[in-house]
């Protein structure tokens, strides 16, 4: 099944809401004196000034996730066990980046590459519901005087910054600019509907909770995002066309529309993503039916915090509600994270128990699980997802290399340690065809990235993994083209190595393993040290394998039977094991050239 992008769904959206709100008005309009508006230039001008409005709260969010995209998941990445923590990094990652749909990309490729726990997903899952209030918030201000300053300003600094950070900001600067005067245009477009009787009923019909709750659904799932709907509601609000009554329940419902949206995105993907957005959906829905059952104290409550304004009648309400709806999309998201937060291990079970784990039937067959085309436009989250798949691809290296050492010591047969109904061999061919599968598709999948707007360390981080994933499917090539041959050779000769040779091959072998074990490691964080580390511990198995190797030539010469006639495959199979900690040190040496770099550019 297609479905419609994310700007196609805002434009439907566009439509509908003046299918709703403004075309039943000249069907039904009176035609009295009164009730005169012209309506051509008011829909002209509702139109342009909405999508705007779209327009640059899209622009926004994407200047801030460049901006600050890789930072923010190395943050993410970082969280400890504590849920408190979790929740303020998620809340604080998500008011940065202006977009929780954002955030919750990043936790599902950290949960998928096993970089965090899937119960800590849920406090920050709990924190970025409360970060995107903040776009909320500022909506809220009166800054649409200052709407052309800004975008002269975010675009001299697109056109004229030095370096990218400045760029960036600037993209998100007059993406604001753009949101603000979109304000401008659709709150002047209004300015007429404050005396026409019809649309004002209408609106007040929305006090009705299951109503209000179903449009503001409807209409956040449709432009998938909660705080463009909320921008919408506020400026309704800002023309005294919206009461806070009524707009509380539109606000629960762009909450519930909003986890819609994440659901519709799980679709397709494999079950640690499932259950994330799953997450996101009970939170939201338990928390409307906690709250809409009490939205006239609510409404009270919310009244009690905000500032009075002077003033009577539509004026004061224009003053004072959008104010009000604000802080009631703050208040209900904090008071989530209030309630449901010491629960989440009890959350966690129970979407478990929903989403229960499963045998992979189609583990046999190369598959991507991480990687999503959709998301290459926002290229901090899709090099998130690349880097899962390229852990999961030196996790399958890993029970490659693990499963050959056994076929050469041992005569016993052994089954796969995965999938018992395979041996140990057509285990590690099987993992071959995914390594080349892996490979190919990383690599294009990297490629597309490259083809997008990055920053230099962007650019450098994508072409290093495109290396890096070369490297690893040559690592495979060695395991299954050269060392899987030895296997049967050995068995043809019908001889063991010598109990010194089994020995040194077994702690060689141990050695290559521990190397694609900390290749692992690196990989995760990109961590600079440990891949010093494995470059260090090149020089020392280099050396090792040539002690090995004189060892073995003494016992040759010393017309050892056992090792006379193992001699050619000993002295293969050990040059084929320094060759894969060789790659494993060239990969570290590329992550070590990468973030050196970086580094020195920060500098």
């Amino acid at each position: 099944m297609k479905y419609f992008t994310k700007q196609q769904n805002q434009i439907i959206a566009v439509l509908f809401i003046l299918l709703i709100f403004i075309f039943p008005q000249l069907i039904f309009a009176d035609n009295s004196p009164t009730d005169s508006i012209a309506w051509a230039p008011l829909i002209m001008t509702l139109f342009g000034g909405l999508a705007l409005f779209l327009y640059g709260m899209g622009k926004m969010s994407d200047g801030m996730k460049k901006a600050a995209g890789s930072r923010m998941r190395n943050i993410l990445s970082a969280l400890t066990n504590n849920r408190v923590v979790a929740m303020i990094v998620g809340a604080f990652v998500t008011m940065v980046i202006q977009s929780s749909s954002a955030t919750t990309v990043m936790l599902v490729s950290f949960v998928q590459a096993e970089l965090m726990t899937f119960i800590q997903s849920l406090g920050v899952i709990l924190g970025a519901d409360i970060g995107t209030t903040v776009t909320a918030q500022l909506i809220a201000f009166k800054l649409t005087d200052y709407a052309l300053l800004m975008i002269a300003a975010g675009f001299a600094l697109t056109m004229f910054a030095k370096n990218d950070s400045q760029k960036y900001f600037g993209e998100a600067l007059l993406g604001f600019g753009i949101l603000f005067f979109g304000m401008k245009l659709m709150s002047d477009a209004m300015k007429p509907l404050r005396t026409y009787q019809p649309f004002i009923d209408m609106l007040r019909g929305l006090e009705n909770p299951l109503l209000g709750l179903l449009v503001g659904t409807l209409f956040t799932a449709l432009i998938q995002s909660s705080s463009a709907f909320t921008g919408i509601i506020i400026v309704l609000a800002q023309q005294g066309l919206l009461t806070l009554d009524a707009g509380i329940p539109l606000i629960f419902g762009a909450n519930v529309g909003t986890c819609v949206t994440a659901g519709l995105a799980s679709i397709g993907t494999m079950r640690e993503a499932k259950r994330v957005a799953l997450g996101h959906v009970l939170f939201k829905i338990a928390g409307v039916l906690i709250f809409i059952f009490w939205i006239p104290w609510f409404a009270e409550l919310i009244r009690w915090l905000s500032p009075v304004a002077e003033g009577t009648g539509v004026e004061k309400l224009a003053a004072e509600t959008p104010r009000q709806i604000a802080n009631a999309h703050t208040v209900f998201n904090v008071g989530l994270a209030i309630i449901f937060l010491p629960f989440t291990t009890l959350f966690a079970k129970v979407i478990m128990k929903i989403l229960p784990e499963e045998e992979r039937s189609t583990g046999i067959q190369p598959s991507l699980w991480h990687l999503d085309f959709k998301k290459i436009a926002t290229p901090a989250m899709a090099m998130d997802l690349a880097r899962a798949e390229i852990l999961r691809m030196a996790k399958i290296l890993g029970r490659m290399l693990r499963a050959t050492l056994h076929t050469f010591v041992s005569d016993q047969p052994r089954q796969d340690e995965i999938f018992p109904q395979l041996s140990l061999i057509e285990g590690i061919q099987m993992r071959e065809k995914k390594i080349d599968f892996l490979e190919e598709k990383i690599s294009e999948y990297q490629i597309e990235i490259s083809r997008k707007e990055l920053n230099k360390d962007q650019a450098k981080e994508v072409f290093a993994m495109i290396s890096v994933v070369k490297d690893m499917e040559s690592i495979g090539d060695i395991i299954d083209k050269n060392i899987i041959p030895l296997i049967s050779k050995k068995r043809k000769l019908g001889m063991d190595f010598s109990p010194e040779g089994k020995e040194e091959l077994e702690i060689y072998h141990t050695k290559a393993c521990k190397q694609i074990s900390r290749l692992r490691e690196t990989l995760e964080e990109l961590d600079i040290k440990k891949a010093i580390k494995i470059m260090e511990k090149e020089e020392k198995y280099i050396d090792l394998e040539s002690k090995y190797r004189l060892k073995h030539l003494e016992r040759v010469r010393q017309e050892r039977s056992e090792s006379v006639g193992t001699h050619e495959i000993h002295m293969e199979l050990m040059d084929l094991l320094k060759q894969i900690t060789v790659y494993s040190a060239n990969i570290a040496k590329t992550i070590t050239e990468m973030k050196s770099d970086e580094q020195e550019e920060n500098n």
